[in-house]
């Protein structure tokens, strides 16, 4: 079984900056893509980074050249930089692993619980 802890959410001014860190445990024999994905109250769950193994990024338009996805193959982790920060960034983000389970060679993608996001003064 593989699981996703996340962490580094909370409360931020706008312009402020938050890490977020999501670690995965458990069989896994190789992880191909992560990312991070976000929802706010009242819409639905939106992309927000992804980035594959090879360590090819994918942003959303609306956080391009304020956030940044980034992953230490070694500790099976992912991160996202969050910086200038903005109240429409208000969300809780999940984080979510594309990998392949050890023990049965079998491809399973998996998602955080989920962490809460809140920027505002």
């Amino acid at each position: 079984q593989v699981h996703l802890v996340e962490s580094g959410g909370g409360l931020v001014q706008p312009g402020g900056s938050l890490r977020l860190s999501c670690a995965a445990s458990g069989s896994i024999l190789s992880i191909n893509a992560m990312g991070w994905y976000r929802q706010a109250p009242g819409k639905e769950r939106e992309l927000v980074a992804t980035i594959t193994s090879g360590g090819t990024t994918n942003y959303a338009d609306s956080v391009k050249g304020r956030f940044t996805i980034s992953r230490d193959n070694a500790k099976n982790t992912v991160y996202l930089q969050m910086n200038s920060l903005k109240p429409e960034d208000t969300a809780v983000y999940y984080c979510n692993f594309a990998l392949v389970v050890y023990a049965t060679h079998r491809y399973l993608e998996v998602w955080g619980q989920g962490t809460l996001v809140t920027v505002s003064s």
